[in-house]
């Protein structure tokens, strides 16, 4: 990444901070060379000073944004106002971050801007291929999400019927649309149906259409949903709602790939790909008798889980930043930031309405925000929720092993990998797993420091501020002096 400043110290630290923690830099002292290196490409990110010698950041930012729209700019300034940051992000900046800048957040705001732009190279290629808007049920870099992916890039060739599974807000139609769209039925119509919104009397006609006289108020022929869709794909959604009648006539035309309208003597052909969706358990609703089995097994040819967001939580953040620009775009309002304790916020969440909630309160805070960056406490408050979320499988541990940590002014020695290899707690996530360790490991350094602060940094190889920052972040109480 580049590094922008004229001020050779500042350009020793950042180089510094964000090559100890694995990242390549090149530096510029000016904005000819600036300009200079941006022109040549090949570049993840910018980190870019507000005020230069014989440039304008924010006129920089510009220049760069209209040379590369996927390079990520985040200003670096000891200069900060509200105007200026939100007259940055409108210019299309990344983040933001103020001097003397915090190792953590710029650490964070760097690796979130590398992951963003990968994303949205991502969405770029899928929609290419797609050549429609998608949300973020599918994208991401996860595995569970990767694995969908490449499923629907096998079957979607071929005809075969797939069945998509999942809770509500998982996106299940999106990956129907997607197999529609890859398949060779693309520039055919894609006929969606909610098979539990209809009537059950009348899902039947909706279907597969029906004759003048077929029943009382049937004053015409009409076409039903099969015939819509014709030479494309029928997407039956929930389709574990449909009636046990509905459910015979949609095995035959599987089967038999011939329907009969309601009232008709005649058969139809079907010339449609039949893919499904829904969110209940359909083996336990055959053996209940409330879904066919015969019907189960046409349709469970491929199966297709669409995971929960909780399962997928590495692409929560990248996911908020594109609802967030896509929100914003759309209401025309300024990208907001979202704060390190959001990030915390938005992992621990339990995203009971998974992809379509987040969408959802990503929208709705891009409009309410009051700032350039979105607090933890907002979210929540717009989500319903509280500040500290209720602990899941994935953070129950965290709120446990941080519970363990003694305080540090007790005197009581800290085992670290006792809170870890203790067989009564839940074994946590690595993040977790990294942040408990830290936290112990800094607590007993001041601990054996006797509370002096500079001689904790310096057995931790950190300098003093940087030391404070981690003192903050844990939460840990410290005296000065020591003795």
């Amino acid at each position: 990444m580049l590094l922008v400043d004229d001020e050779l110290e500042m350009l020793t630290l950042l180089a510094m901070r964000l090559e100890a923690n694995g990242y390549r830099t090149e530096q510029a002292i000016n904005g000819e060379q600036a300009r200079a290196r941006v022109a040549r490409g090949a570049l993840d990110a910018v980190v870019l000073d507000l005020r230069l010698p014989d440039a304008d950041g924010l006129q920089l930012l510009s220049e760069f944004r209209q040379r590369a729209p996927d390079l990520p700019v985040i200003m670096l300034t000891a200069h900060g106002t509200i105007d200026t940051a939100v007259d940055a992000m409108r210019r299309g900046a990344f983040g933001f971050v103020t001097k003397p800048f915090n190792h953590h957040e710029l650490l964070q705001r760097v690796r979130h801007a590398i992951e963003n732009a990968s994303l949205r190279r991502e969405v770029a290629d899928f929609r290419r291929i797609v050549g429609e808007e998608v949300d973020g049920s599918i994208l991401g870099t996860s595995r569970p999400i990767a694995t969908i992916r490449e499923l629907i890039a096998r079957v979607a060739p071929t005809d075969v019927t797939v069945l998509v599974t999942g809770e509500s807000g998982t996106g299940k139609e999106l990956a129907a649309r997607s197999i529609h769209q890859l398949s060779a039925r693309a520039r055919a119509p894609f006929v969606a149906i909610n098979c539990g919104a209809i009537p059950s009397e009348l899902l039947e006609s909706e279907l597969f259409g029906h004759v003048r006289g077929a029943f009382t108020g049937a004053t015409r022929d009409r076409d039903g949903l099969f015939a819509a869709a014709k030479g494309g794909t029928l997407f039956l959604d929930e389709v574990g709602d449909a009636p046990l009648h509905v459910q015979v006539k949609l095995l035959r035309v599987l089967q038999e790939r011939r329907y009969l309208p309601v009232g008709a003597t005649t058969e139809r052909e079907a010339d449609v790909r039949v893919l499904a969706a829904t969110n209940r358990d359909l083996r336990a609703d055959v053996v209940r008798g409330r879904f066919r089995e015969d019907l189960f097994f046409r349709l469970h040819v491929v199966p297709l889980e669409m995971p929960p967001l909780r399962e997928r939580r590495e692409d929560i953040v990248l996911l908020a930043e594109v609802f967030l620009e896509r929100a914003s775009a759309r209401h025309k309002l300024p990208v907001p930031a979202l704060s390190p304790d959001a990030v915390d916020w938005l992992l621990q969440w339990s995203w009971p309405g998974n992809v379509r909630e987040l969408a959802n309160l990503m929208e709705a805070a891009t409009v309410l925000a009051s700032g350039t960056e979105l607090r933890a406490h907002a979210l929540a408050r717009l989500a319903g929720a509280s500040t500290k979320p209720a602990p899941t499988a994935t953070t129950s541990a965290t709120s446990d092993e941080r519970d363990s940590v003694p305080n540090l002014n007790s005197g009581e020695s800290i085992d670290p990998v006792r809170v870890l290899t203790d067989p009564s707690r839940p074994l946590p996530s690595l993040k977790d797993a990294r942040d408990a360790f830290e936290r112990a490991y800094i607590a007993e350094v001041l601990r054996r420091a006797n509370g002096n602060v500079t001689a904790a940094a310096r057995v931790a190889g950190r300098n003093r501020t940087d030391f404070y920052d981690l003192l903050r972040r844990h939460g840990l109480r410290w005296r000065e002096g020591g003795g």
